[in-house]
């Protein structure tokens, strides 16, 4: 019994910090970005997960590139339009307020680079490529880098 009382404790501290690490939560946003483009369920979960995150240009971009996404899901063209215009000023206001970022720059670089042509929203494609290459070895995270690489490398060939 007691050991019972033990591992339950123990697991409880091991979700209590899982659910309050920032590096898990954005571990999580990371992972969820990639998957959130062929799933319409885990792309609408993000963005109400996104709407409580505030005071953080990093969340501010995915909340806008998931935003963007969103609008590939939509069907009513107007609620793509708005979906997608209203994820593009996200980004652009993270751009501003964290230009040096290696993480919103790519979420541009990645929503520019695949959202259709006719939006328009392709003109600083070049731009965030040179910044990421210049500053690549700034990356920490593990899993940032992985996406920034597979992101890049395709670019490049």
């Amino acid at each position: 019994m007691k050991l019972l009382t033990v591992l339950l404790m123990f697991f409880t501290c091991l979700i209590t910090v899982a659910h309050n690490d920032p590096n898990m939560d954005m571990d999580s946003i990371r992972a969820n970005y990639v998957k959130a483009v062929s799933d319409k369920k885990l792309c609408k979960a993000m963005l109400a997960q996104l709407q409580t995150k505030n005071g953080n240009s990093v969340y501010l971009a995915y909340r806008g590139a998931f935003r963007t996404i969103w609008a590939s899901h939509a069907i009513n063209p107007i609620v793509k339009l708005n979906a997608f215009n209203k994820g593009k000023k996200d980004i652009e206001n993270a751009v501003k307020e964290s230009p040096n970022n290696i993480e919103i720059r790519f979420i541009r670089l990645s929503i520019q680079q695949n959202c259709p042509s006719f939006l328009g929203y392709n003109n600083e494609v070049e731009q965030d490529l040179q910044f990421i290459h210049a500053n690549k070895n700034r990356i920490t995270s593990i899993p940032l880098k992985n996406m920034i690489a597979a992101v890049v490398k395709k670019e490049i060939q």
